[in-house]
């Protein structure tokens, strides 16, 4: 065999060479390596790992600590009443709040980049997020506040109604003594008929003399009038003690003006009135023998707006808060998204025929599903942990109705001294959470692979 046979035979017989140890970038050796993240591993086990399993052991034993009580807490979740209605509030807020706050900032990022003043809007759109959930709670309790006066979701509600249908001035009137008036299904009623040729003296107490519209003059006597019905409504008090006649117009005295007067004959009105900014009305001589009614809209309670804290609004409405705070956020990550769409598939899209909307529909959506995702699952896991806002905008008397498991965990654990079904609840608000992650990671790693 010639030397370079034998050569050849002794390169394919040879075993494999072993290439060289992989070095890290930075030439970090992996013993150095561990040591940095040595105190971020102690945290993490102080922190994290720790606490999950003591709270893992807590829920198999009772209030005490001592006593093993089995499955007895996990039962609590499906049978106490509070954990359950804990439980469907924190099913509303997984479907309704990630959806509503992504749309939202989705419509914002695509509508934001075709305005110039695109980037101002989505700086205060996103200034929310600078406000911790303390202070948005404080905030949103001052907003839902029942008062008009104070609440300014009541206040632009109020006035709204007000627009279309306007409140009584003078909800509390009513009549004072010897009045002609009795009471008549929420209005008053003369206990006598009225004939033509007659003034009537239609006397109501009631309204606070700062209260009285703007509207009102001082009162008048109206004088008889032949063939007519005249009469005066105002208010039958002067203040002072002792001044005034009881049942007479005084010249301190105003009247009740817009109120609305009905001649009722038989269950019937057979002429209405309106009374001037003095009080006095005039009724045609249908009105003969006919009784007076001082009908109930004349008394109607101002409309005070929505009970947006009450027990069926009080959820959607601190949703509603969370929407505020999170929807910057969505939007951000949307427009950065959205950033590196190509613009040429948009225009394809347009040259092809289609119409703004299918563009948005066919072409940006698809395009975006990847960023959506991870906005929609982060505001997942996110109301998943839900506690501040509920405990500070929710009142005592609907916390109840608003309860969610991080809030019915702080209650079951610090105010009822049940620290066994606290820690059951804490391990199951875990189970719920860990799908959600685990998918979150493939899907990230799937990207990776991309």
């Amino acid at each position: 065999m010639t030397s370079a046979a034998a050569e050849g035979v002794a390169e394919q017989t040879a075993p494999p060479s072993v290439p060289p140890a992989r070095k890290s970038v930075t030439g970090t050796r992996r013993t150095v390596a561990a040591l940095f993240l040595l105190p971020a591993l102690v945290l993490l086990g102080a922190l994290v790992v720790y606490p999950i399993g003591y709270s893992i052991v807590r829920s198999f034993y009772d209030s005490s600590g001592h006593g093993f009580a089995g499955v007895d807490n996990y039962k609590a979740l499906f049978t106490d009443d509070g954990i359950r209605t804990a439980l469907k509030n924190n099913i509303i807020w997984v479907v309704v709040a990630p959806a509503v706050a992504t749309a939202l900032g989705l419509v914002f990022a695509v509508l934001t980049e075709r305005v110039r003043w695109g980037t101002a809007f989505k700086l205060v759109v996103f200034m929310p997020m600078a406000i911790s959930m303390l202070a948005a709670g404080i905030i949103f309790r001052l907003v839902y506040d029942q008062d008009p006066d104070k609440g300014v979701a009541n206040a632009v509600w109020v006035g709204v109604h007000d627009t279309f249908a306007q409140s009584s001035a003078f909800p509390k009137a009513h009549p004072g003594r010897d009045s002609p008036l009795a009471p008549d299904h929420g209005g008053f009623l003369t206990t006598s008929p009225v004939h033509t040729g007659q003034s009537v003296a239609l006397p109501l107490v009631g309204v606070a003399p700062d209260q009285m519209p703007g509207s009102a003059g001082k009162a008048v006597q109206a004088k008889a009038e032949p063939g007519k019905i005249t009469g005066t409504t105002w208010q039958d008090f002067t203040r002072g003690k002792g001044v005034g006649r009881l049942g007479a117009v005084d010249p301190a005295e105003l009247g009740y003006a817009g109120m609305r007067i009905e001649a009722v004959k038989d269950g019937e009105v057979v002429a209405t009135a309106k009374a001037a900014a003095d009080g006095t009305f005039t009724l045609p001589a249908q009105a003969d023998g006919a009784r007076l009614r001082l009908p109930a809209d004349n008394f109607k309670a101002p409309y005070n707006g929505v009970d947006w804290l009450g027990p069926s609004l009080v959820t959607p409405a601190i949703i509603g808060a969370y929407v505020w705070m999170w929807a910057g956020f969505a939007m951000v990550l949307i427009a950065a998204g959205l950033a590196g769409v190509p613009r040429e598939l948009l225009e394809a899209a347009r040259v092809d025929g289609a119409n703004e909307w299918q563009v948005f529909r066919r072409v940006t959506v698809p395009l975006l599903a990847p960023v959506l995702a991870v906005v929609a699952v982060t505001l997942m896991i996110n109301v998943l942990k839900i506690f501040d806002l509920v405990f500070i905008i929710a009142p005592g008397s609907s916390q109840d109705d608003a309860n969610v498991l991080a809030l019915e965990l702080y209650r079951k654990g610090f105010s009822e001294g049940r620290p066994g079904v606290a820690s059951a609840i804490s391990v199951f608000l875990l189970l719920l959470v860990i799908p959600v992650m685990v998918f979150n990671m493939r899907r990230l790693r799937r990207e990776v692979r991309r």
